[in-house]
């Protein structure tokens, strides 16, 4: 009796380990940016250019609005006291893979820690590859915040949830982070659905359902990442001036494929 137990334990731990293994290799690594140097690589990211959006408007080439340091890619975001030609009130920085790197089927994640503001608003996300048109095209938000809060959204964006108002199934969830410490944010894309992370907890999963209405899901396909300190805007309301300059410090951005 003691053999047999001993026979069945050996072969469950056997199980397990075979299990581990299983997990660990289930995604390699295939891309990754460590923001290594003292500047960014301009064959991998962009500057994102100023545009009349929200989230854009203050985007600026402004260099105080970008750090390389220690292995982290620093963004700001600043009063504009330095460009007297720049009728902005505020400046902000961000950077793009638009035409230079697309990321598919996989699970992309980001470590960072986010600076407190009021107005503030970071944010990672992804825009189709080919440049389709938005909404068409779809967006993926990996990671937004506002002001100084204790939770991080993550959402999807479709002519599906955006023109004909579909919230079923819900387009998005909130994830609890450390408000000031660094999190990893993280999604897997898989032609059938999106699964979205914080921290290695699962937040929410958007599926492709069978539906006739159109741009249920358009995320079939590659995409640009932006990495952006955002400021101000109908979301996250006003900017207080005193709380400025805010920083996002980004450690790393890594990309897996099964």
């Amino acid at each position: 009796m003691k053999h047999r137990v001993f026979t069945v334990l050996c072969f469950a731990a056997v199980c397990a380990a075979c299990e581990v293994v299983k997990e660990k290799e289930a995604w390699q690594l295939v891309w990754e940016e460590n923001f290594d140097g003292t500047s960014f690589d301009a064959s991998r990211w962009s500057k994102i250019p100023r545009g009349t959006s929200d989230w854009n408007n203050y985007m600026s080439d402004f260099d105080s609005c970008y750090r390389v340091a220690d292995g982290q890619l620093i963004l700001r975001g600043l009063r504009n006291e330095f460009l007297p030609d720049d009728t902005a009130g505020f400046l902000t920085g961000g950077l793009y893979t638009r035409n230079k790197a697309g990321f598919g089927h996989g699970r992309i994640e980001i470590r960072a820690m986010l600076g407190r503001a009021t107005g503030a608003w970071p944010a990672f996300w992804l825009l189709p590859f080919d440049n389709t048109p938005w909404p068409d095209g779809g967006e993926i938000d990996i990671m937004e915040r506002l002001n100084g809060e204790s939770i991080a959204y993550q959402t999807v964006h479709s002519p599906y949830t955006y023109r004909l108002n579909i919230r079923e199934p819900p387009q998005g969830a909130t994830g609890t982070i450390d408000p000031d410490g660094y999190n990893v944010y993280a999604v897997e894309l898989y032609a059938d659905s999106l699964s979205f992370y914080i921290n290695g907890a699962h937040t929410f999963t958007y599926p492709r359902i069978e539906t006739d209405r159109e741009g249920q899901f358009p995320f079939d396909r590659e995409f640009y990442l932006l990495l952006d300190m955002q400021l101000g805007g109908s979301w996250v309301g006003r900017v207080e001036p005193a709380d400025l300059p805010v920083e996002m410090h980004i450690d790393w951005v890594k990309f897996y494929k099964k």
